[in-house]
Formats: C-alpha cells, sequence, structure tokens
C-alpha cells in the first residue's frame, strides 16, 4: 500500500448500471441447489449477459449519457476492469496465441474507447477480480489525475463489466449461483466541476494483496459443462475453462480483509473508525457482509452497514461497489467505506483487499435533502 501518494481532489458525479435482460432463478438448479444457498447468500437470481465485457461496457457508458449528458470528447481517461477475463497464466496454459490474445484487457479497453469514438483518452485495462473498483480508483487518482491536470469540465470514467458466467461451471452448485453479471460506469470529476458536481469527493483509495494458508482459487478444463439457455433449458460446452473456488476460505477470510482494509484505509487517512458514517462493502452475500459488520466492531469502526443487495443479481464482483452506490444514492451521507474483497492470483496463496473512502460534497448533501 502506497501511503505516501496523495489522492488528487476528485469526486463521483455520477454512476450508471447495465443489467442484463436475461435472470436465472433458483429453480433453474432444482434440487441441486442447497437449501441454504439463499438463506447464506441472499441470492434468488442472477443477470446473464450474451453480449461480451466490451458491449457491456459500452451500453453502461451509453446509460451514462442518456442520464448526464456527458460529452466523451471531455474524457481524459478510461480505466476499464473486469473480473472475467482469464489472467494471463490460465490463457498461455490453455489457450492458443491468438485466442490469449483476446483475453488481455488491455486491449478490450482500447477496443472500448475506440468503440465510444474517445479519441482523447488515456486508457488502462485491468483484472484484480472484486477489488477491480477499488484498484482503478486508486490508479486514477494516484496515477492518472496528477498527469493528466483535469480542466473544469473534463472528467475520467471508470468502467467495470463482469461476465463471469462465460468462465462458471454451472455442474458446481456450490459456486455456479454466486457471481451475476452486470457493467456500470462511474464519472470522476474535479470537485470544482460545475458541469459535473461531485456528489462524493473521492477521500482515499488503495488495493493490495495480502498471504493466506494456502490457494482458495484456481483454473481448470472441463468437458461437459452445464450452460444455461435463455428458454430455461441446458447445453453443455467442449472444453471449457472454468474457474474453481475453495468458497468455504474465502468466506472465513474475506470479512478479516474488508474490515482490515477500512481500518488501513481509515489510518493512511488519518480518520477515526467514530467518523465513518456508512460502510457500503462488497456485497459477496449476506452473510459475509453480515460478518464484516461483527469485524469492524472490533475495530472500533461505526456507521450503518449497508447490506441484501444481491437478492435479484447475484455477487457482482468488481460492479459490486458502484452497483451498491447507485442503488443507495440519496441515502448515503458523511464518510462513507467501501471496502473490498477478492480471490488472488490462480494457484496461489493469496487474496486481494482493497478500500475506497468517500465524503459527501455539500452539494449532495443538498440534493439529498431535496429528495427527502
Amino acid at each position: 500500500m502506497d501511503r505516501t501518494a496523495q489522492v488528487s481532489p476528485l469526486g463521483i458525479a455520477a454512476i450508471a448500471v447495465h443489467q442484463p435482460s436475461w435472470e436465472l432463478q433458483n429453480d433453474w438448479f432444482g434440487e441441486a441447489m442447497p437449501r441454504k444457498f439463499s438463506r447464506h447468500t441472499g441470492i434468488e437470481s442472477r443477470g446473464i449477459s450474451l453480449d461480451d465485457e466490451v458491449t457491456m461496457g459500452i451500453r453502461a457508458v451509453r446509460q451514462l449519457q442518456a442520464e448526464t449528458g456527458c460529452d466523451l470528447s471531455q474524457c481524459r481517461g478510461i480505466m476499464f476492469a473486469s473480473p472475467s477475463f482469464l489472467p494471463p497464466s490460465i490463457a498461455h496454459r490453455f489457450l492458443t496465441p491468438e485466442q490469449s490474445q483476446q483475453e488481455r484487457t488491455q486491449l478490450a479497453a482500447r477496443l472500448l474507447a475506440d468503440r465510444l469514438h474517445a479519441p482523447h483518452s488515456r486508457v488502462a485495462g485491468i483484472n484484480w477480480f472484486c477489488c477491480g473498483y477499488s484498484r482503478a480508483l486508486s490508479l486514477v487518482s494516484r496515477r492518472w489525475a496528477p498527469r493528466l491536470q483535469l480542466k473544469r469540465d473534463e472528467f475520467v470514467l471508470v468502467v467495470v463489466a463482469s461476465r463471469i458466467s462465460r468462465i462458471t461451471d454451472y455442474g458446481n452448485t456450490q459456486t455456479a449461483g454466486l457471481f451475476g453479471d452486470m457493467a456500470t460506469a462511474t464519472l470522476l470529476a474535479p470537485l470544482e466541476s460545475r458541469r459535473h458536481p461531485a456528489h462524493f469527493e473521492l477521500v482515499h483509495a488503495d488495493a493490495s494483496r495480502e498471504t493466506i494458508d494456502q490457494p482458495a482459487f484456481d483454473f481448470q478444463q472441463r468437458d461437459q459443462v452445464p450452460v444455461p439457455t435463455p428458454d430455461g433449458g441446458v447445453t453443455h460446452a467442449h472444453d471449457h475453462i472454468v474457474y474453481t473456488l475453495d468458497g468455504m476460505a474465502i468466506a472465513e477470510t474475506a470479512p478479516r480483509q474488508m474490515s482490515a482494509a477500512v481500518a488501513a484505509a481509515l489510518d493512511a487517512a488519518r480518520l477515526q473508525g467514530s467518523d465513518v458514517d456508512f460502510v457500503v462493502p462488497h456485497q459477496a452475500g449476506t452473510g459475509i457482509v453480515r460478518f464484516t459488520g461483527m469485524q469492524l466492531e472490533g475495530y472500533g469502526i461505526g456507521g450503518e452497514l449497508i447490506n441484501g443487495l444481491t437478492q435479484h443479481v447475484g455477487n457482482v464482483s468488481g460492479c459490486s461497489v458502484p452497483f451498491a452506490l447507485r442503488e443507495t444514492w440519496n441515502r448515503l451521507g458523511g464518510l462513507i467505506a467501501c471496502p473490498t474483497a477478492a480471490v488472488g492470483s490462480p494457484g496461489r496463496p493469496e487474496v486481494l483487499r482493497g478500500c475506497v473512502l468517500l465524503r459527501s460534497t455539500a452539494y449532495h448533501d443538498r440534493q439529498r435533502t431535496q429528495a427527502a
């Protein structure tokens, strides 16, 4: 974690969400799905996208344009994050060189910018799984903003597109129901922007790798993998690359990592646990968020805990925090902590964690009062 870098004065002006029209219900899994699944995760259905990640990202940006009127000629940077691209080590192991090329997030980011006709944008693509949003905000605030020196009407976009359905083993009912597909677009603008007034000042953002006892995540190539179809049926994929996940290990470590990430972020920002008004954690599932709240209490971190947003979307990975912010937009005020936790590199004993600290602006507080 870089404690010396200063966060540039940016704020979140708007967030747009694209959700797939196809919603896969728990009923599709039949008796194979554990009865306790919905009770422990809160998930009853999840979105599945028939579009690829770049197309999903474009849809989210178009939605943002429709809602804000933002002019992409004023966009100076597009940070693209996607957890559903295969990591290079996995792509090289299972795919041809030509196929591996298509799994590069940097290539996808450039294609996204080209299709959006954003010619003046700096572009980067990252993965970082469920921590992609916190990592993206960290990179934008620490590395890009000081160099870009955004003018008042200019802005940067953080686009997250999660299509984990493409790497899900739907035959493994312990994990197949966890993730849903989604894309989000976040507009980051200077705090003094009049065209795109900030609702939430970006106080701090970071993401880091942490060592655990043993690997909890990897990939494998399987044959005859069941795949749902939009009509409620099933087909089977040959030589399909899917993720494998030790769900129990992740469920045990994620609350500890997210609570520790908030404590570290507050320390770096010279703030106290009592300063926190809201905690908007990665919505991995209602149980994990509930246990995160318990861990936060041990650090003396208060604030209202946001939970229960997975019911009809599932765990939407890197889209989780922007989706949660959008869903609770007019409810939030004061200092808001947004911790994330994620799997690490495939086959390695590590996890990822991050935290974004936001503070509502006077503009947002006025809007919030009027909405009430």
